[in-house]
């Protein structure tokens, strides 16, 4: 009699595989960041004001969250442009750019970081041709942003490609057809299509950016209210066994993290209804 009210779907065991899902959801996510705030809690609000209300710990997260939002917008319109050029041209050379853009991932943050400094060093292959011209990119904060950029590209490209796989060509033929230039089929066809994914893209740079940690500091310098990254502040606390300390830098940049995130999740859900409503 009900057998037809039961909607059937094509992952069997609802329940346990919702039952992983949460276990493995709260082993991964949800006890690390738990553990933090308790620690925190146990810590005293007062303190950790105490620890982050500090020159040099505002001068690294400013550097951190600053730095790392450059390189996640660089990547937001790079990542964007590149994952066009690799779904919508055929030229020599685009498979081993497509599998390139993948290697972020498998090579190792501090290998990465080793071969960013030797290139852009100032005796480096690439760092002697900025010196001629009077710029300094390793153990500046250029460096550190070309490391930011480096490790969180791939997050925008791989996003973005399967959504510009699936438009059709058809729909600019269309808006061709209709009168309409190539800029504005781009701003109004192209571009509302592409803004949940790309914003996805961006969220996800951005936050491998501001926990980067192995790949910077080789090239950063690591010089105090200079070229310090927050990151680097909490693993000197933990070296030092100050875990209180380095409990709230991370607290610190955890509030600060969602609190972007939050701002651009709401700007996706603003996006896809917009795009509801068209």
């Amino acid at each position: 009699m009900f057998s037809g009210l039961v909607q059937k779907t094509p992952m069997p065991g609802l329940r346990l595989s919702a039952g992983i899902t949460l276990t493995m959801l709260s082993i991964v996510v949800l006890l690390p960041i738990g553990a933090l705030l308790l620690q925190g809690a146990g810590f005293g609000l007062g303190n950790i004001w105490e620890v982050v209300n500090r020159e040099r710990v505002w001068a690294a997260l400013f550097l951190s969250f600053r730095l790392s939002f450059l390189a996640a917008l660089f990547n937001l319109v790079f990542g964007v442009l590149l994952a066009w050029v690799l779904v919508r041209y055929d030229f020599p050379g685009r498979r081993i750019i497509d599998a390139a853009v993948d290697l972020p991932f498998a090579l190792p943050t501090a290998v990465a970081g080793i071969a960013l400094t030797t290139l852009y060093a100032p005796n480096g292959a690439f760092g002697q041709f900025f010196a001629q011209i009077g710029v300094k990119i390793a153990y500046t904060q250029w460096g550190i942003l070309l490391a930011l950029i480096f490790v969180s590209l791939p997050f925008v490209t791989r996003t973005v490609q399967p959504v510009i796989e699936e438009i059709d060509r058809e729909v600019e033929e269309a808006s061709a057809t209709l009168g309409a230039s190539r800029g504005y089929t781009v701003r109004h066809v192209i571009l509302p299509m592409l803004t949940p994914a790309a914003l996805t893209g961006f969220a996800l740079s951005l936050a491998r950016a501001v926990g980067e940690y192995g790949s910077v500091i080789f090239i950063a310098g690591n010089i105090p209210l200079k070229t310090e990254i927050a990151p680097l502040l909490i693993v000197i606390q933990l070296e030092e066994f100050n875990y209180d300390a380095a409990g709230a830098i991370g607290i610190a940049m955890l509030v600060i993290s969602f609190a972007m995130l939050l701002v651009i999740n709401l700007i996706q859900i603003f996006s896809r209804r917009r795009m509801g409503n068209v």
